[in-house]
């Protein structure tokens, strides 16, 4: 089953820049935060996976800006889960303006996952509960 988890959230004021919209960098916490509500779905939370010894350090990210979100707008951000290996995993990310559902911003993020000792894991050989939890719930684009 493909999974996409929704975060909702509101633009504060310490988002925006001079120009009044949210700043390019402020995009990246609000990624975070809808991959933390993902992996909850999983039925555990980040710092859980973390103290097991799975780590997921970023590799890679992407971003792209059509439009300028503002003070007080409510937006919605949609994770998805696109890619998995057994040592890597990448998400997208659609950023809307509500209510009108208006795309602002995609963006994508890639992880790998390590153990404490920052050496690379298998997921499927060591979490193999883990590996099928997260492996159901990766988006497969229709044709």
């Amino acid at each position: 089953m493909s999974y996409i988890s929704e975060t909702y959230l509101t633009v504060r004021y310490a988002e925006t820049d001079m120009m009044g919209i949210v700043h390019h960098s402020r995009y990246y916490p609000w990624f975070e935060q809808a991959r933390t509500d993902f992996i909850k779905k999983i039925g555990m939370t980040y710092s859980e996976m973390e103290r097991m010894g799975i780590l997921l350090p970023l590799t890679e990210t992407g971003a792209k800006y059509y439009y300028g979100l503002k003070y007080e707008d409510e937006a919605l951000i949609k994770c998805k889960l696109v890619k998995l290996s057994v040592a890597r995993c990448e998400f997208e990310y659609e950023v809307y303006k509500l209510p009108e559902m208006k795309l602002m911003t995609t963006g994508k993020t890639g992880h790998g996952f390590i153990g404490h000792d920052f050496a690379p894991i298998n997921l499927r050989k060591k979490y193999p509960d883990i590996w099928e939890k997260m492996n159901s719930l990766v988006c497969v684009e229709e044709k």
